[in-house]
């Protein structure tokens, strides 16, 4: 008795252990190959094709919610930076033109081409596409040869191949090659096509957000009120209280005489505090943006580079590429040959 459900046990263990196998077919180049049960996920040996039969779609609700987030976002920019290109200049050329005319006329210089710098990259940034992958032949054995969609894969939403560089973005509905990642401030992805564009708006950005706020600053400083202070209420204070008393005393009167500030002094003072706060954050987006550029990646490539403890070459040769520096300069020189930036399959 004993020995017969001993070996009925070893058999449906055997019988557990064995998978069967399954045949389907490789969307690259449409032959078909034979899988293990448990292989949700395979690379055709033939085309190089990668398919994951485990990916799904998300809802349409949360992509259109996100379409009109990203309206909504570039909305507000754009009502941002004309208010403090209009309400800078009526507020602080007064001022500025009070000093001399040819100060005057520099500081206008200045303003035009760093406000036409700032909104040009934006509506680069903004309102082209962020670049498309390049359509490649796939789905049947004769076209697609050895090798040709290597690392590919298939985008359920497009219904076409993706390259490995490429991703798809859920705002966008659309998939983006090199994409770095999707702005909703730009209310677009940054990709390889706007990419330096969004660069260039960073930098715009940054200097023309350094200048709002010294020349507000400075004409701040022109037209505050005086400061009223109450020295009579130090006398007799301890040397200890002495310094808090002075400090306490400082704020109540600039308080005081920031309730007598005119409309221009009100803008003139929010034009200095968001100028500051938007210098700052601008300032570290930009560093990490150029240094994502500097080691080769973008922010996605970066993300899977940590997952993998993929090691990328840092060089500043890359920045080079990216900018195109070496071909701009380099062009008066026919003999010295160069490379361009390429997108990898």
């Amino acid at each position: 008795m004993d020995s017969s459900s001993s070996s009925s046990s070893a058999k449906e263990q055997y019988v557990t252990e064995v998978t069967e196998n399954y045949e389907t077919t490789c969307w690259g180049c449409g032959l078909h190959v034979l899988l293990p049960s448990c292989a949700s996920a395979f690379k055709c040996g033939w085309c190089g094709a990668i398919t994951d039969e485990n990916k799904q779609k998300h809802d349409r609700k949360c992509i259109r919610w996100r379409v009109v987030r990203d309206r909504c976002f570039v909305s507000v920019v754009l009502v941002f930076m004309f208010f403090v290109i209009f309400g800078g200049v009526w507020a602080v050329y007064p001022v500025v033109f009070s000093v001399s005319i040819l100060c005057g006329v520099f500081h206008s210089i200045i303003t035009a081409i760093l406000s036409i710098a700032t909104v040009s990259f934006f509506s680069f940034a903004a309102f082209r596409c962020a670049g498309t992958p390049p359509n490649i032949l796939w789905g049947s054995y004769p076209t697609v040869g050895k090798g040709d969609l290597e690392n590919y894969t298939f985008c359920h939403y497009c219904s076409k191949p993706k390259s490995p560089r490429a991703h798809h973005c859920l705002s966008c509905r659309k998939c983006i090659l090199d994409m770095d990642h999707h702005c909703p401030f730009i209310g677009n992805c940054v990709g390889a096509v706007n990419h330096r564009s969004f660069i260039a708006f960073l930098i715009s950005a940054v200097l023309s957000t350094i200048y709002v706020s010294i020349v507000s600053a400075y004409a701040g400083l022109c037209t505050w009120p005086p400061l009223k202070f109450s020295l009579g209420q130090l006398n007799g204070v301890s040397s200890s209280d002495l310094g808090w008393r002075t400090m306490n005393e400082i704020v109540v009167a600039f308080l005081r005489s920031a309730l007598l500030l005119s409309s221009r002094g009100l803008i003139l003072a929010y034009l200095f505090i968001a100028s500051v706060s938007l210098q700052i954050g601008l300032s570290v987006l930009l560093w990490q943006q150029l240094s994502y550029i500097y080691q080769g990646k973008t922010y996605l490539s970066h993300l899977s580079s940590q997952a993998d403890n993929a090691e990328e070459k840092k060089d500043c040769q890359n920045l080079v590429r990216f900018f195109d520096l070496q071909y701009s300069v380099t062009r008066f020189f026919p003999n010295f040959r160069v490379t361009r930036k390429r997108h990898i399959k």
